[in-house]
């Protein structure tokens, strides 16, 4: 294939398969690095008190090169994990200004929009645009308040690509909230009439809610915990780690409200939540790994990492 064939083939992929395919290949990603031994994994996954776990037992297999080569590399590029707040805070920022760009009908928009249009089957109404646009952006506000006035601040590191990995998630996510509303949108003209929500609205703004609700108590629960102890109270019992069980349903819940007409979900925001899920699947397991190492497997063996009577 030609480079100009390439190039007539990427213009011809609308923006919304580019959001999938960026959701999709960081997926496969986090999976290829969760098919690598745990030593690895630790290193490319794990933080703080966590990223020790491991790593002895395949230095003494033999693999000692593969681990030194591996730790000088992510030992390069540490940033703080008190970055985690530049997610919330692009998060907003992003929701803020694609909320501009929408009541002025900003060129950037335009032109994501005319792309997106011309391929789209079925479209968002445009209630749904601005419905999904708000939980978004009422879940960035959380999260960002949380960071400044509840989690306790960390001394862990985390590798950059962790952080840039994050920031493209939110960027893209704030664009996968619209992208498929595009043909109401380039209709828009700044009128608003009044729909009664579906029950589909009604079930997922429900699930939303529920869940911005109970990951909001989790993290709440975490902040006040001693450091470094075993959490048991509420949804702990049961599960590992219920705060990424709720994200999972907070990105499920969105990808239900914003689903186009005559279509159960939104292709888009079910990617994200298919990230979400093998993203934070993969920390879960690490997270009882380390829970029954520091303190006995019989601590958490009843207890489900993160999905209900899945996993």
């Amino acid at each position: 294939m030609q480079a100009s064939d390439l190039l007539a083939y990427a213009t011809d992929i609308s923006p919304a398969a580019c959001c999938q395919l960026f959701y999709v290949l960081a997926a496969a990603t986090v999976l290829a690095i969760a098919a690598t031994p745990d030593s690895v994994q630790s290193l490319l996954t794990q933080y703080g008190a966590r990223s020790s776990v491991g790593n002895g037992k395949d230095e003494r297999a033999g693999n000692g090169f593969l681990i030194g080569a591996i730790s000088r590399l992510t030992s390069v590029g540490k940033v703080p994990h008190s970055w985690f707040i530049h997610f919330y805070i692009l998060s907003i920022s992003c929701s803020i200004f694609w909320a501009v760009q929408f009541l002025q009908h900003g060129s950037i928009m335009e032109f994501i929009v005319r792309n997106q249009a011309s391929s789209e089957e079925s479209s968002m109404a445009i209630s749904q645009v601005i419905l999904a646009w708000f939980l978004m952006s009422f879940q960035g506000a959380r999260r960002l308040y949380e960071n400044v006035a509840i989690l306790r601040p960390s001394s862990s590191k985390m590798w950059v690509i962790h952080w840039l990995l994050g920031a493209a998630f939110y960027f893209c996510t704030s664009i996968a909230v619209w992208i498929e509303g595009s043909r109401s949108i380039q209709s828009f003209e700044r009128s608003f009439h009044n729909e009664t929500p579906s029950f589909k609205t009604v079930i997922g703004v429900s699930m939303f809610l529920a869940s911005w609700f109970m990951q909001y108590r989790c993290h709440s629960y975490l902040s006040r915990l001693k450091k470094y102890s075993l959490p048991e109270d509420g949804l702990f019992r049961y599960l590992v780690c219920p705060h990424y069980t709720c994200e999972c349903t907070l990105y499920l819940s969105l990808a239900i409200v914003a689903a186009p007409k005559d279509q159960l979900y939104n292709r888009t925001l079910m990617c994200a939540v298919l990230f979400v899920a093998v993203n934070l699947g993969v920390t879960a397991k690490g997270t009882k790994k380390w829970y029954g190492e520091m303190f006995g497997l019989e601590k958490v063996q009843g207890k489900w990492r993160m999905i209900p009577g899945v996993f």
